[in-house]
């Protein structure tokens, strides 16, 4: 599947609050119709500060709260909970110790609150010359086919969550 993403934010944000701006993505279709709306607060991105943990709400259809990424405070792995509409744990998400990605792709495990995995959120090794002098970066999603739609659209959320905290204005490839 193909979607289309469009982020929103103002010029304020977007220049001087980087890493942490506020955002709403839009996420349409092959026939251009929004099917996922991703929004995020202004948040502090630091492991130092738990009190300021990252969290975004995703919506689908856009309107109707599908569920929430939540990041989980831990001194030494990334790590987030995936909950549904009402807030309940449903899946959890964690990455490697190290998210540089140096010359080799960068898989964030998604697992069920017993541990098991069934999936992954990957951020794709591009080559030496993409990585350093261009802004762009390929993730994939891999999930059971039979998982929830709504939280499948949760984690297409957490992926742009993990693209922001993890490989937006680093040097991903050094």
């Amino acid at each position: 599947i193909v979607y289309f993403a469009v982020e929103e934010n103002d010029c304020f944000d977007r220049n001087l609050c980087s890493p942490i701006r506020s955002f709403t993505i839009r996420i349409a279709d092959n026939m251009g119709q929004e099917v996922i709306t991703v929004n995020r607060p202004l948040r502090c991105n630091s492991c130092w500060f738990p009190c300021f943990l990252q969290e975004l709400e995703v919506q689908s259809p856009p309107g109707t709260i599908a569920g929430y990424v939540v990041q989980n405070w831990d001194p030494f792995l990334p790590k987030f909970t995936i909950q549904n509409e009402s807030k309940e744990d449903v899946l959890k998400i964690i990455g490697p110790y190290a998210t540089c990605g140096c010359f080799e792709d960068v898989d964030f495990e998604v697992k069920t609150l017993n541990e098991m995995s069934i999936g992954k959120i990957s951020k794709y090794w591009s080559g030496f010359v993409n990585n350093v002098f261009t802004n762009t970066a390929n993730f994939g999603i891999q999930v059971p086919v039979d998982l929830d739609v709504r939280i499948k659209a949760v984690i297409i959320g957490a992926c742009f969550l993990i693209d922001l905290m993890f490989f937006e204005n680093s040097l991903d490839g050094l």
